[in-house]
Order: structure tokens, then sequence, then C-alpha cells
């Protein structure tokens, strides 16, 4: 059996100030990828469905896309945390569904928790998944699921009003008993007083180098998604650039007749060959 991170680890890097990394991976490779890296968390996020799936946002990823991407990151993964996230619809309509579908992400995907957006809205849902005994990670600031709501992909908090929400969202969530959060494109300032403010981790995300911890989409840091940037993404590595190169080399070999070489052949016996003649 695995024998993976556990919560405490979070608790106490927050208190030594050690920086928490977490990357998304959607299967066994990426997994592998970012655990040898040194991250500790995993998020099979539902970011899946546009870095993955083609599809133009999150809304139409499914649970059980979901239970399929994180079995395949617990899989491909030994030691990492591993959070799946509840993708839209499958935690808002009532606490009893919220509970049943956590514990399919958790029982057959094969995390450790599960992620869920909102603050104040999301409190006795957050609270109900915990006291079923499944780990809850918050999610505040902009809320991919519910941006039509929030005005689109935009920083939260700017104003006097919205950065009340968004801190009056956090400490619900750390109410509630998740055991950590992420902020996303939350001004700086008002992310490190949130971080001060709560006992539990901040995971960063567009929201400053102050939080407890930063995570990023792994297409992001390695430049496989394609043209789109947000401003809070740093490119780590060429990957896409290095990848197309080498599919272009097997493109132009093959057509050129030098692949496959002898070297990439097998071998047979020639008198069973003149047999068969």
């Amino acid at each position: 059996m695995k024998s993976r991170l556990g919560l405490n680890l979070f608790r106490e890097m927050k208190l030594r100030k050690e920086k928490i990394t977490m990357l998304t991976a959607y299967n066994a490779w990426q997994a592998r990828m970012a655990e040898k890296a040194g991250a500790e968390m995993l998020l099979v996020g539902d970011s899946v469905g546009m870095v993955e799936h083609g599809f133009p946002d999150t809304l139409d990823v499914t649970l059980e896309m979901m239970v399929l991407h994180c079995a395949a990151v617990s899989r491909g993964s030994e030691k990492a945390f591993l959070i799946g996230d509840l993708p839209f619809l499958t935690y808002e309509v009532d606490e009893r569904e919220a509970v049943r579908n956590a514990g399919r992400l958790v029982r057959e995907g094969r995390v450790q928790a599960v992620k869920l957006e909102g603050g104040v809205n999301r409190f006795e849902t957050i609270r109900a998944i915990v006291r079923a005994g499944i780990p809850v990670m918050g999610h505040v600031g902009l809320t991919p699921q519910t941006s039509i709501a929030l005005g689109g992909y935009k920083v939260q908090g700017k104003d006097r009003e919205s950065a009340r929400r968004v801190l009056e969202d956090a400490m619900a969530v750390e109410k509630a008993g998740a055991f950590a959060i992420v902020l996303e494109c939350v001004p700086s300032p008002l992310a490190r007083l949130i971080t001060e403010k709560l006992s539990i981790p901040t995971i960063g995300i567009g929201a400053g180098p102050d939080c407890d911890g930063q995570v990023l989409v792994l297409h992001d840091v390695l430049d496989l998604y394609g043209t789109f940037r947000p401003k809070f993404v740093k490119v780590f590595a060429d990957g896409g650039k290095i990848l197309l190169e080498g599919l272009e080399k097997y493109v132009s070999e093959v057509k050129q007749g030098e692949f496959p070489s002898g070297e990439h052949g097998f071998t047979m016996d020639e008198g069973l060959l003149e047999e068969l003649k």
C-alpha cells in the first residue's frame, strides 16, 4: 500500500513558513513527473476540461470524468497528497449529494481530499463533507465555475466590498473545517492578510508571494496549452516547442525513409524465410 504525505505535514509547513508546492496533474505520466519534481500536493483540477478535453471552460466536466482522471493520477504517483476537484453541480444541490459525490472521488478516484469552490455560501457543504471523514480544500476569490456571476475571469477583492467578501469567505471555509484553501486572482496584500489570519495553509494562484504555497497548471508551467497565458503564469520550460520539434522530426524521417532503420527492426532465420517463399 502506498504511503502518502499527510495533513499534519502541511500544518507544520505553515508553522515553519516552509512553502508548499502544488501542481495539477490529469494522468499517470503527469503525476509521475510532478511528484519526481518534488511537488507535495497534486491537484486533479476540473481545468482538465480545458487543457485535456478542449472545452471552452470547466462547466462541461462531469463527475465520471473526474473519477477517471483522479484514478489515473493515483496510479501514477506514490507519495504526493492527492486532491480532486468536485465539478460544477456536484455539490451545490444539497449536502447529502455533495457528500456522496465527494465519497466517489475518494473511493473510486483514490484521492485523499476534495476541493470545492465557494465560501460563506458553502459553509454547510464543507462541514458536511468534513463530518463524513473527507478532508476538504476550499477555493475563494476567482471561482471559475461561477465566473459568470463574478463578471468574468477578473481579479476579486480590489474594492472594499469585494475584499471584505473574499476575507469573509476565507474565514468561513476555515471555520467549516477545511484543511487548506486556494486563493485565486486575489490582490497580494489581501492574500497576505488572509494568510496571516488563517491557521490553515493558503495556496495561491495569482495571489502573490505571501501565501503558504503556490499552485499552477502543469500545462502552463511547461507551455503546453497554447497561446493563452494568464498574467500570473510563469513559463519554466519551453515544453511545447521541444515536443513539436520532436514530432516534426519524426514525420520528416518517416517521409524520407530514414526511420525506421535496421536497428529498430527484428531479424529472423533466413532459412525459414526461404521456406515461406
